[in-house]
């Protein structure tokens, strides 16, 4: 699991006429380590969204004074909405929070026909502020992590998920099946395999894709955060609850709600869980009064839940509600073939960045081959970032950036597979090459790369360098199956 304060890490927006208001938001962002730009005004904001690349961007409903050359009403009625329209033409990547007051909420809500990903009350409670943000963010981040693989990768239907693997072939065909259901899903693999991405495929193939999709990490809040958020509250419940709050599963009422890391909910927690789960009545903090939702529930977990409940530590009951149908998501290395394609994806994402206008580098055979021999703890998260750092180092080269070569691989990437190292003699073992044949190097180097292609022959000639049916003859002759 990654740090939090790094996976949350984004380039957020804020735009607000109330200078110390605005700082006060920014305070709040930058301890979980995102990075803040302020405005006062529409017309700068306009003049950021065109230049700058945000993940989040929050802005207040209504700004006086902001009207003009804006092209907003004059007393600044619509500048929220305003900013809001235009940075879903100018950053469609980014998410939009709206900062509003009380009365505006109304209009608020209207902003979600526009794109707003969520908005929130004046005065703020900063630790709900700083949550949503966090919530915004993880979306954004993953949908730039993900992107549009089109033209460059095989997504089979969903955009931004490789399917060139018949694992995740399967795993997306079992996507299409369930989605239309109302069955309870369960994803669970390792962190950075991209689960958020297969619950938004989901939902977006499901009865309720024109309801809210919205995803909460079961792990990042404290255990009264969490029940906040998930259930609500009324006003007087707590210290400083100065209004009602309705809680996701209000909110999400008829569309999807993603629980990620459910395996990190409190044992109390997973007990008032389970309760809505079976009910479909939520009782908001302070309140004994039941309120109806309807929502669909898609869970994640990187954690192995069947032992949590032997050891006493998930509840059985809840692990059979939230199961109802199983996706596994397999790590990176179980999936190499589609490394190539994720690689290429992510090179040209970067490249429109920080080489605009210039052609897209290359990627040696030697750099894939070490890229694909990796075995990538962090899976694409961390070969997306890998990726990046290689595209730097290729810009810093004084030979160019024409092409990724594997000195610009991070030196920690390498292969993990030290298996054939006594076949090929101490002298391979100290990272030196003297003293081996060429035909015991080429037959180690055959010999790895079919395996990193599954056995899939054409790949391995291409990552080789040699004809297909060159490979064929040189199997043949070193008796390799």
């Amino acid at each position: 699991m990654t740090d939090q304060t790094e996976k949350l890490a984004a380039q957020v927006l804020i735009v607000e006429d109330e200078p110390e208001h605005a700082e006060l938001m920014a305070d709040a962002l930058r301890k979980p380590g995102h990075v803040c730009t302020i405005v006062n005004s529409v017309p700068d904001a306009m003049e950021e969204l065109r230049g700058g690349g945000f993940d989040v961007i929050i802005t207040d409903l209504r700004m006086p004074g902001s009207g003009g050359s804006g092209g907003i009403a004059p007393d600044g009625a619509d500048a929220g909405l305003k900013v809001l329209i235009e940075a879903r033409k100018l950053q469609p990547s980014a998410e939009t929070i709206m900062v509003t007051a009380h009365g505006d909420v109304p209009t608020a809500r209207a902003a979600f026909k526009h794109g707003a990903f969520d908005f929130i009350e004046k005065p703020l409670d900063l630790d709900v502020f700083r949550s949503l943000v966090n919530r915004a963010a993880e979306t954004a981040l993953l949908r730039h992590e993900s992107g549009s693989l089109s033209g460059l990768v095989q997504h089979d239907g969903f955009e931004g998920i490789v399917a060139g693997s018949e694992p995740m072939r399967r795993i997306l065909r079992t996507v299409r099946a369930v989605a239309p259901s109302l069955l309870p899903v369960l994803i669970t693999g390792e962190s950075g395999t991209g689960k958020e991405l297969i619950a938004q495929a989901i939902h977006r193939l499901s009865t309720r894709s024109k309801g809210r999709f919205v995803a909460i990490n079961c792990a990042s809040e404290a255990e009264s955060l969490l029940e906040d958020q998930l259930f609500g509250h009324v006003r007087g419940a707590f210290t400083g609850a100065e209004k009602e709050r309705e809680g996701v599963f209000e909110f999400v009422s008829g569309g999807t709600l993603f629980l990620d890391e459910i395996g990190d909910m409190p044992l109390k927690m997973q007990a008032k869980l389970l309760r809505v789960l079976e009910t479909g009545e939520v009782v908001r903090l302070g309140s004994n009064d039941t309120r109806k939702t309807d929502v669909r529930v898609v869970s994640a977990t990187n954690k192995d839940l069947q032992l949590m409940v032997r050891e006493g530590a998930f509840r059985e009951d809840l692990y059979f509600r939230i199961n109802g149908s199983q996706i596994s998501l397999p790590p990176l290395r179980e999936r190499r073939e589609d490394i190539p394609r994720i690689v290429l994806h992510a090179l040209a994402r970067f490249a429109e960045k920080m080489l605009p206008g210039k052609p897209v580098p290359a990627v040696t055979d030697a750099a894939m081959m070490r890229l694909t021999s990796y075995n990538w703890p962090g899976n694409v998260r961390q070969l997306m970032n890998v990726v990046q750092n290689a595209l730097v180092n290729a810009i810093a080269d004084p030979d160019g950036p024409a092409s990724i070569d594997a000195r610009h691989v991070p030196p920690d990437i390498h292969s993990a597979d030290e298996g054939d190292i006594d076949e090929l003699g101490p002298s391979h073992a100290s990272g030196s090459l003297a003293g081996t044949s060429l035909e015991q190097i080429e037959k180690r180097a055959i010999r790895e790369t079919l395996r990193l292609t599954g056995g899939n022959r054409e790949q391995a000639a291409q990552l080789l360098g040699i004809g297909e049916r060159t490979l064929y003859r040189k199997l043949k002759e070193y008796g390799l199956r």
